[in-house]
């Protein structure tokens, strides 16, 4: 891989399925996408408040993500757009608010990159041209 981020979609798509296919290559325990933190909004009148930027990351055909509920709802509905994709596990801590959802992804990663850009866009609400970055592979 030569770039590690990207912010149009069909540039997005095309860094994360080399990621995935450098992480298949390589062997190594995982990959994580994330977006840039200044693509987040947040609430205006709160400066001090830093959210941090969503992550997905991709290890062995699963992919693990963390949603609030609201987020959970939009991600169910995304799933079923990708009948190969089924969630596999679902934890709940009691620390943290949400979920950790970890979804079996046995697709190609031209599939797989097109579900995560969908779920950056469509579960965590990020704008069309919202920046990719591939931070570990």
């Amino acid at each position: 891989m030569t770039r590690f981020d990207d912010d149009d979609p069909a540039g997005r798509r095309k860094l994360a399925a080399e990621a995935i296919n450098a992480h298949r290559e390589q062997g190594s325990p995982y990959l994580t996408l994330k977006a840039d933190p200044a693509d987040i909004e947040g609430d205006p009148a709160d400066e001090d408040a830093e959210e941090a930027p969503p992550w997905i990351q991709f290890s062995e055909d699963v992919l693990n993500l963390d949603v609030t509920d609201e987020e959970r709802e939009r991600l169910d509905a995304l799933l079923s757009e990708f009948p190969a994709f089924k969630v596999r596990q679902l934890e709940q801590p009691e620390t943290a608010e949400g979920t950790n959802v970890r979804i079996g992804a046995l697709a190609d990663a031209a599939r797989v990159a097109q579900f995560v850009d969908r779920t950056f866009q469509e579960v965590y609400g990020l704008p069309e041209d919202f920046q990719l970055w591939a931070t570990e592979i």
